[in-house]
This record gives C-alpha cells, sequence and structure tokens, in this order.
C-alpha cells in the first residue's frame, strides 16, 4: 500500500483590475496567511459558485464594488507544499462604485514594471512574466481600438 498522498487543490479566482495604463493591487493585512504581501484582487471559489460568480462575490466583499467580469485571461497553478491552487485571472474592465480596501490594508494603483518590485505570493511570482505579457497585450489592443 503506498502512503503518498494527493495534494489539495484550491481554485481561485483574481481580478486583473486596470486603469491609466495602471494595475490594482491590495496589501494583505496582518493576521491572515502571506500578511503584508501584495496580491491582485480575489479568492477562493466556494462550493457552488461558478469562477465569475464567485470573483464577482469577493470584489464586492474585498474592494466594495459590483464589477462586470471579463473574459479568462490567463490559468495557472502552483503548489505550496501538499496544497495546490489553481489560479484563474480574469480581466475586469468595467465596475460600479468607489474601490474600498474593505480586506486590504492598502490598495494602490501600480505601473506593470513596478510588479517585479513588489513583494508578492510566490503562485504570483513565478508567472509574472505571463501576467505582464498579458497586461501589454490589453494596452495594445486598447490602443488598436
Amino acid at each position: 500500500m503506498s502512503t503518498t498522498r494527493r495534494a489539495t487543490w484550491i481554485p481561485v479566482v483574481t481580478g486583473l483590475i486596470q486603469r491609466e495604463g495602471k494595475v490594482l493591487v491590495g496589501q494583505r493585512p496582518e493576521g491572515q496567511t502571506l500578511p503584508g504581501v501584495w496580491e491582485f484582487p480575489g479568492g477562493k471559489i466556494e462550493l457552488g459558485e461558478s469562477p465569475e460568480e464567485a470573483l464577482e462575490r469577493e470584489l464586492r466583499e474585498e474592494l466594495g464594488i459590483v464589477a462586470d467580469i471579463g473574459p479568462l485571461a490567463l490559468a495557472a497553478t502552483h503548489r505550496y507544499g501538499l496544497t495546490g491552487i489553481v489560479l484563474l485571472f480574469f480581466r475586469i474592465d468595467f465596475w460600479k462604485g468607489e474601490l474600498k480596501p474593505v480586506h486590504h490594508t492598502e490598495l494602490k494603483w501600480v505601473r506593470p514594471s513596478e510588479l517585479a518590485k513588489l513583494k508578492l505570493p510566490e503562485a504570483n511570482t513565478i508567472i509574472l512574466p505571463r501576467i505582464l505579457s498579458l497586461i501589454d497585450a490589453d494596452r495594445a489592443n486598447r490602443v488598436s481600438l
């Protein structure tokens, strides 16, 4: 009999919220996992939710906004020990309400080139080149419209 344990996988949705060439990040609060780390807004998918429903709920809870969830832009996986996460990044181009740091210590808009200087979760750092390519492609598409 094998003692190999299967990883536990957690599906996580993330919103790439962009404005005027910058992207929104929030700083995780003390007392939570990864305190002080900067992250893209989002969270875990709850049982019975679609990824889009989960992200809409998370953005309402974390930022106090009602967001129009755009298309799936990027999917990736990462492992923290025996726990794996499936990251689903969605574009967020439109929202209603004023952004508030309900869950985060601080929110800030940063240029894509500044993301590499921030302390990000390891799962984001590893795929940062893919995230930056996605943001660059979005910017190019907006200019050509």
